[in-house]
């Protein structure tokens, strides 16, 4: 049985990778703002194997991140993976920032939206590491997941939209490679991973790929990482992704 913690578990792909952990027999610390309103995921832990606690968490928030280490570490002396997948992108459901114009077109940009979406989507899997690396260097070979996305290549970016979503993931990018290459030392794996268009509340309903695929493979993915994959950015699939 493995220790697994993954923020933004209250739904789309963060409530299925909980999901599947579950069944497989995990033990999964689901975070989330609101615990109490993630009513599909509470609903969980009365219908898998493995073991679910439910803690509240906000990544942007000093006093939110050390009451969720102390949940946790009251509960594991260690931790096998810890999965960043809480972010926002603006007009989406628990964004808080309801009109996507507002910081998708140019001529309509605002400071505080773009602190926002950077604050939850850089800087918080940063945070969220960070906090947690006691635990993480507790286990040999843990694994630190980041979900990124293919707007936060350089490379492939050739859209005019999406400005604060696109460019807090090519930050977040730089933040988590940054710190591959220091807790490396400790023998924690940690990977940017581009979970593909999906069929949630954020990829909305025109998406091809199932929440349940991407999931499987990141999981699949996580499963197999070698110490030469330290710092890499790639696919669900595990193919390399452009920076």
């Amino acid at each position: 049985m493995k220790s697994v913690l993954i923020t933004g578990a209250n739904r789309g792909l963060g409530l299925e990778l909980t999901r599947q952990y579950l069944e497989r027999g995990d033990q999964v610390f689901a975070a989330t703002r609101q615990p109490d309103a993630a009513t599909d995921l509470q609903a969980l832990g009365q219908q898998r194997e493995g073991q679910l606690v439910v803690l509240p968490l906000d990544v942007t928030s000093a006093d939110s991140l050390a009451a969720a280490y102390a949940q946790v570490a009251a509960a594991t002396d260690h931790l096998d993976i810890l999965i960043n997948n809480a972010g926002i992108l603006p007009g989406h459901p628990g964004s808080g920032i309801d009109d996507p114009s507002e910081t998708q077109k140019l001529g309509q940009l605002r400071y505080e939206d773009a602190m926002q979406v950077f604050g939850t989507n850089a800087v918080g899997p940063l945070l969220v590491t960070q906090q947690f690396l006691p635990l993480l260097k507790a286990r040999h070979k843990s694994r630190v997941v980041s979900l990124s996305s293919g707007l936060g290549s350089l490379e492939l970016k050739a859209s005019g939209s999406h400005y604060h979503y696109s460019a807090s993931k090519a930050a977040m990018n730089m933040y988590m490679r940054t710190l591959a290459a220091e807790a490396g030392h400790y023998g924690i794996i940690s990977i940017m991973v581009d979970p593909g268009w999906m069929r949630t509340d954020m990829g909305g309903t025109g998406a091809a790929l199932p929440a349940a695929d991407s999931a499987r493979g990141i999981i699949r993915l996580t499963d197999q990482l070698h110490a030469e994959e330290n710092g890499s950015f790639v696919t669900w699939q595990g193919k390399p992704v452009a920076w």
